[in-house]
């Protein structure tokens, strides 16, 4: 079988942080199969024949089942087209890549796994913080905010997640931070934690510094994404406009 799948990640939606290997694939693309986030000026690079199928899935929308997407990427491949799977930021951090490697491998296609900027990096930088510091955050910890049935994993280390010297990043916790804090809280993580909350990461960037961990329950309403990274109280940061969303407390 001729068709052969590439999964690029798009980075968290800045075009300018495409790698030089993702354009590549996409520009020679005989089918795009791309999330929302990974729409917009990403797909100019696609040639003018190119298939654009969007599959992303939104929460609180109507959206392609995972089995429908994994089905329609085997059905490109038998066409022997090259088809790539665009993902917004790493296509191996709570992407559901596993899923369509499966349906791939199962039905005896190939494929390659090209790597994104995260969303958590690009946040960060942003931001002008690292996701790690000497002395104060030798570990970074990336966790996801809900489960398939959108509520907040149980299953959770929210011991590990609550450690004062540890980054954490969480993705899509939107729906469920306010209970998440109140986990967190439990197990010991102070709630006057400053916190960073940052939203539409690399697009139009906001990048905001609130007094407390506690007080970024209120604005979650706005964001879809998040992260949370450990500073140091002297760090000062500014108010910007960002591309993805994302959530950074310390």
């Amino acid at each position: 079988m001729s068709g052969f799948v590439s999964f690029v990640g798009s980075g968290p939606g800045d075009p300018e942080l495409l790698t030089v290997k993702a354009v590549n694939r996409i520009s020679k693309a005989d089918a795009v199969l791309f999330d929302d986030l990974s729409a917009g000026p990403i797909l100019a690079h696609a040639k003018p024949s190119a298939d654009l199928v969007g599959v992303g899935k939104r929460a609180g929308r109507k959206s392609p089942k995972q089995n429908h997407v994994s089905k329609l990427l085997v059905d490109y491949a038998k066409t022997g087209a090259h088809v790539v799977r665009l993902k917004s930021g790493d296509s191996g951090l709570f992407g559901r890549l596993e899923e369509e490697q499966l349906a791939l491998r199962e039905a005896g296609f190939k494929y390659e796994i090209i790597p994104g900027v995260s969303s958590a990096s690009a946040a960060a930088a942003a931001a002008n913080i690292p996701l790690t510091r000497r002395f104060t955050s030798r570990r970074v910890q990336f966790v996801t905010g809900h489960d398939t049935k959108g509520h907040l994993p149980e299953d959770l280390n929210f011991s590990a997640l609550a450690d004062p010297d540890s980054t954490t990043v969480v993705f899509m916790g939107k729906r469920t931070f306010a209970k998440l804090v109140e986990k967190l809280e439990v197990y010991g993580l102070d709630l006057k934690t400053p916190a960073l909350l940052v939203e539409s990461v690399s697009v139009s960037v906001m990048v905001s510094l609130v007094p407390s961990i506690f007080d970024v329950i209120v604005p979650l309403v706005y964001v879809f994404a998040m992260v949370w990274v450990r500073l140091e109280k002297s760090d000062e940061l500014e108010v910007f406009t960002v591309l993805s969303d994302l959530f950074i407390c310390t």
